[in-house]
């Protein structure tokens, strides 16, 4: 009886083994995205959809596009990728850190993963890559780029975030660490840069406990805090230092500011905004807000008025077909990254210098 009992044990063993190795080695790769609607993210989902269909075309690999609106749907997308048996590798840009139940289920299959745009930290480790734009260098890129035009110690500052995840955080990050001194700006185009005065910790957490607010990377949710606080945070800057900084973590969010002051400031407001040096940041590439800056557009001459001067870091949302392209060179073998290790490609600044030469991406 021990030694049927026993043989059942190691069958059940080899099966499992069995399985692992074909889900590992399957002719399918699977991407998890957004679904497209507007903005980065259905840039993003268009032109993974396009890399998939262009895969598939190729015919050595069948590449899946799968678009979900949550994590939690991605994680039953992970529950079926897992049934299919099929799937050679997943290329997942996680909605929110709710997909990590998906990651870690196909991480216990033995189904490779590569871990795009959103990192969950939690399963950063078992990523086959963690690939992204370079977030760290996106928020010293702003801090540079804001210390240029005068930002010191004590200025009022509005910091508008897209979301509590790990792309923020990090924009976060990158932007202290730069006026701290331990790290310096790489432009891909203008080369490096340090910071001009090293900031002490203290005047960073007056940026980050006072005017902030999580937007969901919306237009809309920009919008209504900044028609919330923006009588305040006017005459907070007027009263202090005669500047306003203005840390905009996505182009969405700063197309928010640009709405309000067009449909919902006051005449009041705008007057004295008009006698601050005001400077405002984003992150992205949306070719509208290109335009904006080079005077292409129909908020140009708002922006002209009230802003001395904008810019956005470029963050190309075509970024996604690289990290497809990496799949596949997962699922043929062709690999040279550690487990759990990361690549992020590089950022640029784009202001009213070279908005003009720099094509962008259509996000409305």
């Amino acid at each position: 009886m021990k030694k049927i009992l026993a043989m059942a044990i190691a069958l059940c063993m080899i099966f499992a083994l069995c399985a692992v190795s074909a889900s590992a080695e399957g002719s399918t790769i699977y991407v998890l995205g957004p679904t497209p609607d507007h903005g980065w993210t259905a840039q993003a989902g268009a032109y993974a959809s396009a890399k998939c269909e262009e895969i598939t075309a190729e015919g050595t690999y069948k590449a899946v596009y799968i678009p979900a609106s949550s994590g939690e749907e991605q994680v039953d997308q992970c529950n079926t990728i897992i049934a299919n048996g099929d799937a050679a590798v997943v290329v997942m840009m996680a909605l929110d850190d709710s997909a990590q139940a998906g990651q870690e289920a196909l991480y216990a299959e033995g189904i490779p993963f590569i871990s795009f745009d959103r990192i969950i930290e939690a399963t950063e480790e078992y990523a086959a890559l963690n690939y992204s734009g370079n977030n760290w260098q996106c928020g010293a890129g702003i801090a540079c780029w804001l210390q240029k035009n005068g930002m010191e110690p004590g200025d009022t500052v509005v910091v508008l975030y897209g979301d509590n995840g790990t792309v923020c955080s990090r924009r976060q990050e990158g932007f202290e660490q730069f006026l701290r001194g331990e790290l310096k700006y790489e432009d891909l185009n203008a080369g490096e840069f340090e910071t001009a005065a090293v900031w002490e910790q203290a005047d960073l957490d007056n940026i980050f406990n006072g005017y902030t607010v999580v937007c969901n990377w919306s237009a809309d949710g920009a919008y209504g805090y900044i028609e919330q606080k923006f009588d305040e945070i006017v005459a907070a800057a007027k009263a202090n230092t005669g500047k306003l900084f203005i840390y905009s973590m996505d182009d969405e969010m700063t197309f928010g500011v640009l709405n309000y002051l067009e449909a919902g400031a006051s005449a009041e407001t705008l007057a004295d905004l008009e006698g601050l040096e005001v400077y405002i940041s984003a992150i992205g590439g949306m070719q509208e807000l290109y335009n904006v800056m080079a005077g292409t557009d129909e908020q140009s001459e708002l922006a002209e008025k009230y802003f001395d001067d904008m810019m956005s870091v470029s963050f190309n949302p075509k970024m996604m077909q690289t990290a497809i392209e990496l799949g596949v060179k997962l699922a043929s073998g062709d690999w040279e990254y550690e487990a759990g290790s990361g690549s992020y490609e590089p950022v640029f600044i784009v202001d009213r210098t070279n908005a003009a030469e720099v094509e962008g991406f259509q996000g409305h």
